[in-house]
């Protein structure tokens, strides 16, 4: 696979705690409602795949914790269908962010 985080994907990844990694594919879903914002599709969308990429990474990671590697799951299936799907669950920009915000903070908190 051709990974956009080429240093990440050799598994610097799994050296970052759990809110990190959630906290960085929040950084990237930021940047993905950001240029939805400002009508800049095509940088959306490669904003998104850099998310999911990294959410894909942390799924990886979890594999072996079940109660968390089902919140991933859930979270993947949402954030498509919010950003490419027909928004069947009634996401909005605000709950995405207070989503991914509260790992950021507690990734800071952590340190």
């Amino acid at each position: 696979m051709n990974y956009e985080h080429q240093e990440l994907a050799k598994g610097r990844w799994k050296s970052l705690s759990f809110f990190e990694q959630m906290g960085n594919v929040g950084s990237e879903v930021e940047r993905t409602i950001n240029w939805k914002k400002k009508k800049n599709f095509q940088y959306s969308q490669k904003s998104l795949e850099r998310a999911l990429e990294l959410l894909d990474l942390t799924i990886e990671a979890n594999k072996n914790n079940f109660s968390r590697l089902r919140e991933l799951l859930r979270t993947r299936e949402v954030l498509l269908d919010y950003f490419v799907g027909e928004n069947q669950y009634a996401s909005t920009d605000k709950k995405w962010q207070n989503y991914f915000y509260a790992f950021m903070w507690a990734a800071r908190v952590a340190k």
